[in-house]
C-alpha cells in the first residue's frame, strides 16, 4: 500500500487558489482592460506643452472635473443613470436601475506647469488636456563682492 505525499494536496490546493486570484482578477479588470476598469491615459509632450488623452466612454463634459496643482494632473469623472420600467406608477416600483461609474487620476508630470496656459475639451467620450509649460526663469545673477 502506497502512502499519499502530503505536499501533493498543497500543490492542488495552490493549484487551485492561482486559479480563484486569476477569476477574481479577470473579474476586476472589466472590459477596459485595465485595473478595476481603468481607463486609458495618454501623455504626450512637445517642447511647449502637454497633451493628456484620457478615453471615458459613456460619460458627458458635465461628468467631468480636471484640476492642476504645481505638476500634478487631477482628473475625476463620475456619472449616474437611472432606468425606470413602463407605466411605473410612483412609490410602486415595478422594476428600477441605477449604475454609477466613477474614474478618478492623478498624473504626476515632469515639469511645471502654467496654470493660466490649461486647456480641457471633450468629444466623443475622449478628454484632451492641454497644459502649457511653465517657463522657467533663469534667475539672475548675483555678484559676489
Amino acid at each position: 500500500m502506497s502512502r499519499r505525499n502530503p505536499f501533493d494536496d498543497i500543490d492542488r490546493l495552490f493549484d487551485r487558489l492561482n486559479r480563484q486570484f486569476e477569476e477574481a482578477s479577470q473579474m476586476f479588470e472589466g472590459e477596459q482592460g485595465g485595473p478595476f476598469g481603468g481607463f486609458a491615459v495618454d501623455v504626450e509632450e512637445t517642447d511647449e506643452e502637454f497633451v493628456v488623452t484620457v478615453d471615458l466612454p459613456g460619460f458627458e463634459k458635465e461628468d467631468v472635473d480636471v484640476r492642476v496643482q504645481d505638476q500634478t494632473l487631477a482628473i475625476s469623472a463620475e456619472h449616474t443613470e437611472e432606468s425606470e420600467a413602463e407605466g411605473e406608477e410612483e412609490g410602486q416600483y415595478i422594476r428600477r436601475e441605477r449604475s454609477s461609474r466613477s474614474f478618478s487620476r492623478r498624473l504626476n508630470l515632469p515639469e511645471p506647469i502654467d496654470e493660466d496656459d490649461v486647456a480641457a475639451t471633450m468629444k466623443n467620450g475622449v478628454l484632451t488636456v492641454t497644459l502649457g509649460k511653465r517657463e522657467e526663469s533663469g534667475g539672475h545673477t548675483i555678484e559676489v563682492q
